[in-house]
C-alpha cells in the first residue's frame, strides 16, 4: 500500500477496501525526460540520477519536502502526489523556475553529454488512493497532459529550452492568474489536448526559456543562507501581502 493509501487508513488490516475509495484533492506533479529511450543503458541511469537531484533541490529551495511526496517512479519520470497541506502557489510558481535553473546549470556543466530536457505538467484534482496507485480523474488529466502533442513539440522546436511546462486549465484559473506567482498569465498558451475520446485543457509556458531559469537562479540565491550577495533589490518572488510581517 502506497503512503497515500496508508494516509487514509485507520488501521490498514482491517476495512481498508473502505477507507481506500475515499476521494480526496491533491497536487499533483508529473514530469518526464525528453528523449529517454534513445539514451544507453549507463547514460538512462545517469539522466535518473541527476532528475532526482535536480527535483530535490527545486523542491527544497521552493519550500517543499519531496519525502512526503507519494510517488510513483517509472524509469523516465515519475508521478507526484503532494500532502493535503501543500501551497499551491511555490508548487505551480516557484517549483518549475527552479528546475528550469537547475536543469541549466547541469547541462552548462556537462557540455559533452546528452542534455537533460523534461516535461513537467501538474494539476489538482481528485483521487482515491489504491493498492497499484491512484485511482480517478486527476492522475488522468495530469498525464495527458504531460503526454500532449504540443509539450513534447515546445522542446522539439526550440533545442535552447531545458524544460517544457503545462498547467492544467483550473490551475491556470486558480492559481497564475491570482498574482501569487511570479509567472506572467500572458506568456501562457491555451491549449486542448483529445486522447480516448475525452478532451483535456491546459496552459503551456512559451515564454522566454532564459528569463525563465534567471527567475529560479534569483530565487535561490534568495533562499541561500551561504550567499553573501546582497539581495535586498532583488524582484520578490513572493508577492508583499504573502510576506511575514
Amino acid at each position: 500500500m502506497n503512503e497515500l493509501a496508508h494516509d487514509l487508513t485507520d488501521d490498514p488490516r482491517r476495512e481498508s477496501a473502505e477507507r481506500d475509495d475515499q476521494l480526496v484533492y491533491r497536487l499533483l506533479l508529473a514530469t518526464d525526460i525528453q528523449g529517454y529511450s534513445r539514451r544507453d543503458a549507463r547514460e538512462q541511469l545517469r539522466a535518473q540520477r541527476d532528475l532526482s537531484q535536480v527535483l530535490d533541490r527545486a523542491a527544497t529551495g521552493a519550500g517543499l519536502d519531496r519525502r512526503r511526496w507519494d510517488k510513483q517512479v517509472g524509469g523516465d519520470g515519475e508521478l507526484a502526489l503532494l500532502p493535503e497541506d501543500a501551497d499551491p502557489a511555490p508548487v505551480v510558481g516557484d517549483f518549475p523556475l527552479l528546475l528550469a535553473a537547475g536543469l541549466r546549470a547541469l547541462n552548462r556543466e556537462r557540455p559533452g553529454r546528452a542534455r537533460l530536457r523534461v516535461r513537467l505538467a501538474v494539476h489538482h484534482g481528485t483521487l482515491a488512493a489504491g493498492p497499484f496507485g491512484p485511482a480517478g480523474d486527476a492522475p488522468i488529466v495530469v498525464q495527458r497532459l504531460l503526454d500532449a502533442g504540443p509539450l513534447r513539440r515546445l522542446l522539439a522546436d526550440q533545442p535552447e529550452r531545458d524544460i517544457a511546462y503545462m498547467v492544467s486549465e483550473s490551475l491556470y484559473d486558480d492559481v497564475v492568474r491570482t498574482g501569487f506567482t511570479r509567472m506572467v498569465p500572458g506568456d501562457f498558451q491555451p491549449i486542448r489536448v483529445t486522447a480516448k475520446g475525452a478532451t483535456f485543457r491546459g496552459h503551456i509556458h512559451t515564454g522566454d526559456p532564459e528569463t525563465f531559469a534567471d527567475l529560479g537562479d534569483l530565487h535561490d540565491r534568495a533562499t541561500d543562507p551561504s550567499d553573501p550577495s546582497e539581495l535586498s533589490d532583488l524582484p520578490a518572488l513572493i508577492p508583499p501581502q504573502r510576506r511575514r510581517r
